[in-house]
């Protein structure tokens, strides 16, 4: 019976049960893609991640939902590494990181906080009646409709690609209560894995936005705090000019919804990079299937 060690990290904050919890298999060396995705069933929490090793960068990492690969995700990220800093595998520094969109750039400073330099921004506009958008939704229509002048319905990614929808008021983006098939339609329709919905009226004074994110075609509903839609999102305000005087610095919060609040810090200049903290909930290990057993039956 195989075992392999297995972690539950939560990032985007220093306090167990809040942020957005991911899944860690630092010696994923191995295990083969169909063990790896059950593992990911097993743990059912939006990401895990698997460390290998790599010959293109200090390590190599895949990213499973619990029903499949997903190219890019900033939370297991900064949450493999804030392991593998409290495990005395890697020190304070920068670190290279072969994904499935190339080699990325990860730092660790010297107080915990993991940064993540992401994939270059893609930003377009897209088409969309606001009706149709806020029925999938869940939220008025007219909250849209009063910020699309200024900050238009684009598809934004740095590595994986999501619909940015502004709203004008906290209690509308609280509020959503989506539509999970129209929601899926949606983000078909423009090709973009996931919604991220978000307005400048945040709950903590601190933060430069409220966001929440959406993502049923990677199986994950709702997201509690969304790295690599964060990131994407920081390059859209800025292609928009959302601020007269672009910040060196915002605050994401996100999670608040779900009852797992936690806060993604996002910088974005020459490149774009989010950072945070992150802490284990959960040290131990998972009996792996064997790689011969393939008892799914499909329809």
């Amino acid at each position: 019976m195989e075992t392999v060690r297995t972690l539950l990290v939560d990032a985007f904050t220093d306090e167990a049960l809040a942020g957005n919890a991911a899944g860690v298999v630092p010696d994923a060396d191995g295990l083969t893609e169909a063990q790896m995705q059950a593992v990911a069933r097993e743990l059912s929490v939006s990401e895990t991640a698997f460390l290998t090793e790599s010959d293109a960068a200090d390590r190599r990492v895949r990213y499973f939902t619990p029903t499949t690969e997903v190219d890019l995700c900033g939370h297991a990220t900064v949450a493999a590494h804030a392991h593998l800093l409290e495990d005395g595998v890697l020190d304070p520094g920068t670190h290279t990181l072969e994904t499935n969109v190339g080699v990325l750039d990860v730092e660790v400073t010297d107080d915990g906080v993991v940064w993540m330099t992401q994939d270059d921004p893609d930003i377009e506009r897209v088409d969309l009646d606001y009706d149709r958008v806020g029925d999938a939704l869940g939220v008025d229509p007219a909250a849209l409709r009063d910020v699309g002048a200024d900050l238009p319905l684009a598809v934004a990614s740095t590595g994986m690609p999501f619909l940015v929808v502004p709203v004008n008021f906290l209690e509308h983006v609280g509020g959503a209560d989506p539509d999970v098939a129209a929601v899926e339609e949606l983000c078909e329709a423009v090709d973009a894995v996931g919604v991220y919905a978000f307005s400048f009226d945040a709950i903590d004074r601190a933060s430069t936005l409220h966001g929440r994110a959406f993502v049923p075609l990677a199986g994950v509903p709702e997201d509690p705090v969304t790295g690599t839609a964060s990131g994407a999102v920081g390059a859209y305000v800025r292609e928009f000019d959302a601020f007269d005087d672009f910040p060196e610095e915002m605050r994401f919060e996100q999670g608040h919804f779900v009852d797992r609040p936690g806060h993604v810090r996002v910088r974005v200049d020459e490149t774009v990079r989010v950072g945070g903290r992150a802490t284990t909930a959960l040290d131990g290990r998972l009996v792996v299937p064997d790689p011969d057993d393939d008892d799914i039956v499909e329809a």
